[in-house]
Order: C-alpha cells, then sequence, then structure tokens
C-alpha cells in the first residue's frame, strides 16, 4: 500500500478526469468503467475521448494506441529479468505495466516476492478504476468543470523521479535526461520530447554501466 500510495495521488484524479470526459462525450458509466478495467492505458484512452466522439473505426483507434503505446515494448525488454515466472503473474504484470507501475517495479530490490509486484500493479489499477467511477458518476449526473486536475501527472512523475533517483546507484541518468531535453529544447522545440528521448537512449547504449557494490560478482568461498 505505501508504494502504491503516491501513484493513487495521480491515478484518482486523472481516472475521475478520464471518466467525466468519457461520459460526456456521450458513453455510458458502464462502458466507461469497463475500458479502465480492459484497456488501461491512460494517453491511449484519454486519445479515446474524441476519436470515440468523432465516430472514427475501431481499426484507426486501435493503431493509435498501438503508436501511443509503442514505448513499453523497451518497459518490457528491461523487466524482464524481474518478471515472475508463473504464466498468469506474468501475463498480468504485462497488460499492467503503466508507466508509473513501472517506475514503482524498477525500484524494488532484487528477489521481491510475486504476490507483493501483483499487488501493487492491482492496487495501481483499481486505482485508477476507481477515479474512473467516480468521475463518470459525477458526469453522468451534473455538468461540473474539473479544472487544474491534470496537474496531478505533472506532480506524480516529480514523485516517481525523486524514488527513481533515490534508488540509482549513480546521479548519471538524471543529469542525461535534464541536458537532453534543455539541448532539445534549444534546438527543435516542436519535438522537443522525442529527440531527448533518442539522446537518452544512445546515451544509455554508449555511457559505461555502473556497478554497485551489491551487484559485484563475489568470489566463491573455497
Amino acid at each position: 500500500m505505501s508504494l502504491s500510495v503516491p501513484v493513487a495521488m495521480g491515478y484518482v484524479p486523472l481516472g475521475m478526469v478520464f471518466g467525466f470526459l468519457f461520459v460526456q462525450a456521450g458513453a455510458t458509466v458502464w462502458l466507461a468503467l469497463l475500458a479502465s478495467v480492459l484497456v488501461f492505458a491512460g494517453a491511449a484512452q484519454f486519445m479515446m475521448v474524441p476519436m470515440l466522439a468523432a465516430g472514427l473505426p475501431l481499426a484507426s483507434i486501435a493503431l493509435a494506441t498501438l503508436v501511443v503505446n509503442l514505448r513499453h515494448i523497451f518497459y518490457g525488454l528491461s523487466l524482464l529479468g524481474k518478471l515472475p515466472h508463473q504464466p498468469w503473474a506474468r501475463w498480468y504484470l504485462v497488460f499492467a505495466l503503466t508507466d508509473e507501475t513501472y517506475s514503482v517495479l524498477t525500484t524494488l530490490p532484487a528477489g521481491t516476492s510475486t504476490r507483493q509486484m501483483v499487488l501493487v500493479a492491482m492496487l495501481n489499477q483499481g486505482w485508477w478504476v476507481l477515479g474512473t467511477l467516480l468521475g463518470a458518476l459525477i458526469g453522468s449526473q451534473a455538468q461540473v468543470p474539473l479544472v487544474g486536475l491534470d496537474f496531478a501527472l505533472a506532480a506524480l512523475f516529480a514523485v516517481l523521479a525523486v524514488e527513481q533517483w533515490r534508488s540509482a546507484h549513480s546521479a548519471t541518468p538524471l543529469w542525461v535526461a535534464l541536458a537532453s531535453y534543455a539541448a532539445a529544447q534549444l534546438l527543435i522545440p516542436q519535438q522537443a520530447l522525442l529527440i531527448a528521448i533518442t539522446m537518452c537512449v544512445l546515451a544509455g547504449m554508449l555511457l559505461p554501466k555502473t556497478v554497485s557494490n551489491d551487484d559485484t560478482p563475489k568470489e566463491p568461498v573455497p
């Protein structure tokens, strides 16, 4: 629960915004809830709202969702060594691997139990579903402006960045990320995020990996 509470601070209000907008676009409460249970992809769910309202075909929505979530390929590859071997747990963690859940899972120490990993992912999805339900119920009953709740996402990522910094053995990734975005903002502001991500990936491939004392191979005891 303590690992999931920071995520709840962002997921509940943002889930409320999604549920509210989804219902306001003409969908029903149960459909909004079903989307958060079966789709569970924050950015893609927000993208669905205007696309569904415009009556776009399902194939177009599926393709747009695939493009938005391509980053999860790299998330999954970096977690291959941590994912549990039990099929049900492994597949659920693959499904529930949001940005925030990935950030929490990567801070867990080696040897973390499958139960704890799955519970973290389930709690995180539970917060999103709860927020969706509350927002959908409000949206179906009244016209309430949800102004300012979008800041919760920025605050959530700030908290997760601090947790990543604390668990890291070196501050190099943080400084590389800041320098990459600053350079990209100066060069091509319109595509700053994409360029910064590309620069960070290249830096991760070229910079030598730092090994902590805990990861240093130990000589076998005779």
